[in-house]
Parts: C-alpha cells; structure tokens; sequence
C-alpha cells in the first residue's frame, strides 16, 4: 500500500462529511464562542491516540500474541460494520457512533469513536504489523488524512449550510460504499494470508 492510498484509507475511515451533522448537534449546547476550542481539543487528542496506535502498533500486538492474519480479518469486520451504518444508517438518527450526549463532549463520542475509532486503530495497526519499517510513511498518511478531516470539521458549520443536508448524506452513503469494498478486500487478504493463498 502507498502513502496515499493509506491517507485516502484512513479519511474514509474517519469519515468527516458524514459526521458534521454529528459534531454539530454535539455542540449544539455549547456557547459559540467554545465551539472552535472544544472542536480542536477533540481533534487533537484523536490524532494523539492513533499515533500512539501507530507508533506502538507492533507492540500492542506483541502484547496480546495477535498475528497479522487476525487483525486483518478483525479490521475488515469492523470496517464492513462501519460501513454498512454509513450507508445505512440507525433510525434513532445517532449516525455511526451512538445518540449526542449532552454538555460540552469531552473525548467521547468526538475524539472517540468520532474520529480515532477502532476501525481507524485496526487500521494502524495493520499497516505497521504488515510493513514496520515504513512508520513514516504511515505517520505522514495518518498526518494528511487528521489534516484533511481537522479542516472539513472545522468548517463544518458554513459546508452544512452550503451543502446541504442530503448532498451530505449522499456523501456519506458513497464513503460507506468505499469502505464495504475496501473492508471486504481487507477480509479476503488476511483470510488468504492464513491459508497461504494468492490474492
């Protein structure tokens, strides 16, 4: 995988167009002036957990004796599952990570499962268990793709108004299409590396 099919990865992953009306109904209850301030927090501590997850990928695995072939089915469940909610997503109208709480969020549900989800750490973890000795192509992909989705977050309020709900939901429904196609690759991978198949 190059570094720029693994940023692309990991912005569908995140998924930022999808989740604006999320973050917005979030910060519904939260004075104007805070919005930008939590906004950025939450941002920031994401992007902190999935470097962690990059940089200590391999020894997380280690830790827990898991092999590549197991984290790659695993990572391609989870994405499957996300996917399917994106496309088609819950009645109760709480996207793909559950109903707004109220007050000001604090790491969840923004920063987490928001933004560094467990399909974007089963992500990070597949790509410095399947390639280690690429940590900074990883870590500039995982750069591009948080700096992609910190903006289109950040400008959340002004794309909503000028997209509109449905184009944004459209959007949305397209992403989780992508991310069915990339999960269910991702599956068959770490199946025919289990039973040494070619794919």
């Amino acid at each position: 995988m190059t570094t720029l099919s693994a940023a692309i990865l990991l912005f569908l992953i995140m998924d930022p167009l999808g989740n604006i009306p999320i973050f917005l109904s979030l910060l519904k209850d939260v004075a104007p002036k805070r919005r930008r301030h939590v906004m950025v927090r939450e941002l920031l501590i994401a992007l902190g957990v999935l470097l962690v997850f990059l940089i200590g990928g391999q020894h997380i695995l280690k830790l827990l004796q898991l092999r590549q072939e197991s984290i790659s089915i695993a990572g391609g469940i989870v994405l499957f599952l996300i996917g399917i909610r994106m496309v088609f997503p819950p009645a109760d109208g709480g996207g793909i990570f559950g109903k707004p709480s109220e007050g000001e969020p604090f790491i969840v549900p923004m920063a987490i499962p928001g933004v560094a989800g467990p399909s974007a750490m089963a992500a990070l973890l597949l790509l410095t268990n399947t390639q280690p000795g690429r940590t900074a192509d990883w870590a500039i992909a995982l750069l591009g793709a948080w700096l992609a989705t910190a903006v289109i977050l950040l400008f959340s309020t002004y794309l909503y108004r000028w997209l509109g709900d449905s184009v944004l939901t459209a959007l949305e429904r397209v992403m989780g299409m992508l991310l069915i196609a990339l999960s269910v690759q991702m599956f068959l991978s770490g199946v025919a590396a289990y039973l040494h198949l070619a794919v």
